[in-house]
């Protein structure tokens, strides 16, 4: 058993619905999405650890995790949290290691993504559309710890009706590691 570090539990990720706890929690891969290399310092925390090599295209949903794979393939019948353009989401998320944490960033897919196709990165927006950041420095003198559960209020991007994806990413700053999770979206 890998050991258990956090999840998004409401609404639930594709990895509540899908894997067991434990798998859920595990998903872990390089930080500073959408980033593709390794070895990256964060520009706003130059002391923080540099990142880990982050999952590739096609392998966003799983972060890279072998015992995830399915979670990345493209399918309809994905199960989808009902919103719409401009609304308020609340994101929680639950943690069961502890990690010093930087930030918390929100992406969600482009207009005209194509769900036939593996995520990507060219199927999301470049820059998250809500970033939660932490910004006390150096990690090691400060706590940098969110409550358990942490939850954040989003406000919706405006998107047609439709199947959409928000991918979140939890990046730690004294592991080069960030948690993938994503929860499909169906707009009104």
């Amino acid at each position: 058993m890998e050991p258990r570090h956090g999840a998004v539990s409401s609404p639930p990720s594709r990895a509540q619905l899908y894997l067991e706890n434990w798998q859920a929690n595990g998903l872990e891969a390089g930080k500073f999405f959408p980033a593709s290399q390794a070895g990256l310092r964060d520009p706003s925390a130059p002391d923080d650890v540099v990142n880990a090599q982050p999952p590739a295209d096609g392998k966003i949903a799983s972060a890279g995790k072998d015992f995830a794979a399915s979670l990345d393939e493209p399918r309809r019948d994905w199960k989808k949290h009902q919103v719409a353009s401009g609304q308020e989401l609340e994101i929680t998320w639950g943690f069961h290691a502890e990690h010093k944490t930087r930030r918390f960033n929100y992406f969600l897919t482009k207009n005209g993504w194509d769900p036939e196709q593996p995520l990507s990165r060219a199927q999301f927006e470049t820059e998250p559309f809500h970033s939660v950041q932490l910004t006390e420095q150096p990690y090691w003198e400060h706590p940098l710890n969110p409550g358990n559960p942490t939850t954040h209020t989003l406000r919706l991007p405006q998107r047609p009706a439709g199947h959409q994806v928000l991918l979140a990413v939890w990046e730690v700053a004294d592991t080069g590691h960030a948690f993938y999770q994503v929860i499909d979206l169906q707009y009104a």
